[in-house]
């Protein structure tokens, strides 16, 4: 079996809530460390980015409350399920991040989780900005607008 047909390049965890809630500014990919089991559950497909955010440790960027269920055949050196997840970026975009998240307002949120053709675990961080009600509005007119579209377009 080829990696590209492999069910591990498959998994993709979306937070459909970021895009709604936040108005989504920069994006960036990170690399995350993880345990054995952690990864095995990665896999199978159980996780949660919804209510995950990342959070800066000094000079280190951490994910909080990234759900992982624990792996179903792991023995008693299973993961905890929320725990606090390094994210490795580059010095760079480390320190790019940290500028930006000062301004008010400002937050980084996850918006997908993936295992790349590498077989290794990415996730897409964006720097955000809470939006106001009558934004949501907007975005809720547009998507219905599009839909409209996409309808008149295929009849």
């Amino acid at each position: 079996m080829s990696k590209k047909n492999s069910p591990a390049s498959t998994i993709e965890i979306r937070n459909r809530k970021a895009g709604y809630e936040y108005e989504l500014l920069d994006r960036y990919t990170a690399g995350m460390v993880l345990m054995g089991t952690e990864i095995k559950s990665l896999r199978t497909g159980k996780a949660q980015i919804s209510e995950a955010y990342c959070v800066f440790h000094g000079t280190e960027l951490w994910v909080h409350e990234l759900l992982i269920e624990p792996y179903a055949l792991g023995t008693h050196v299973n993961h905890l399920a929320r725990r606090e997840r390094k994210l490795l970026l580059s010095r760079r975009e480390l320190d790019k991040i940290e500028v930006k998240l000062k301004d008010v307002g400002m937050t980084l949120i996850p918006t997908r989780l993936y295992i790349n053709d590498k077989g290794l675990a990415k996730l897409d961080i964006a720097l955000a900005k809470g939006k106001k009600l009558h934004d949501k509005r907007d975005s809720i007119k547009d998507r219905d607008v599009q839909r409209e579209l996409d309808r008149a377009k295929y009849r």
